[in-house]
């Protein structure tokens, strides 16, 4: 009995270890969206265009599961870096055979996000000001922009839902469109991302 006791307390550690490394990572902790956020998502989802929809920190799997479950005949893909909630995730997926569902254990940052149609979020504020980074360094198109609680900085959305919960929870929805002509900022922006 002991030894299994030994077992089960090992495992424990190791999960809340790779939680805890995931968390100096990323500078938050894996957070589930709450199942209110979740149907704001997907409400903002309808109708998808071409391409994938993606999950930027896709934690435990609710919404990326949500998507795959909601949209069976559209690529769902979500990154995750926390290694413990990403096999959550995988497991989720094989137990209700969502084929059309990746998870990469992979910083989003480092992902090619260019062929997505919709990129959904739940991050952080350094992590909303990293994503906008990166939509302005890589994303040369049209693309809608889903985020739960966090505003992407110096956008405007052009939808805002409040939850009824406790919080009056945001939901942002943004359709993030690329300058189409050099300017002098976009010259500075050219050197902020070299």
């Amino acid at each position: 009995m002991f030894f299994l006791e030994l077992i089960l307390v090992v495992v424990v550690l190791l999960i809340a270890l790779s939680i805890v490394w995931s968390t100096l990572q990323t500078g938050i902790s894996p957070m589930m969206s709450s199942g209110k956020a979740c149907q704001a998502m997907l409400a903002s989802t309808s109708p998808p265009a071409n391409g994938p929809l993606i999950d930027l920190g896709s934690g435990w799997g609710t919404l990326v599961v949500a998507l795959a479950r909601e949209y069976p005949h559209y690529q769902v893909i979500g990154y995750e870096l926390s290694w413990f909630p990403w096999l959550i995730s995988i497991i989720r997926k094989y137990s209700l055979r969502l084929d059309n569902l990746t998870i990469y254990r992979k910083d989003f940052i480092k992902a090619d996000l260019g062929s997505a149609s919709i990129l959904f979020c739940y991050l952080f504020p350094g992590g909303m000001v990293a994503l906008h980074k990166k939509l302005k360094c890589e994303l040369f198109r049209e693309i809608r922009i889903v985020s739960n609680t966090f505003a992407l900085p110096s956008c405007q959305p052009v939808k805002v839902t409040r939850l009824k919960d406790v919080y009056h929870t945001p939901v942002y929805v943004y359709h993030w469109r690329p300058c189409s002509t050099t300017t002098p900022s976009q010259l500075i922006l050219a050197e902020e991302c070299s």
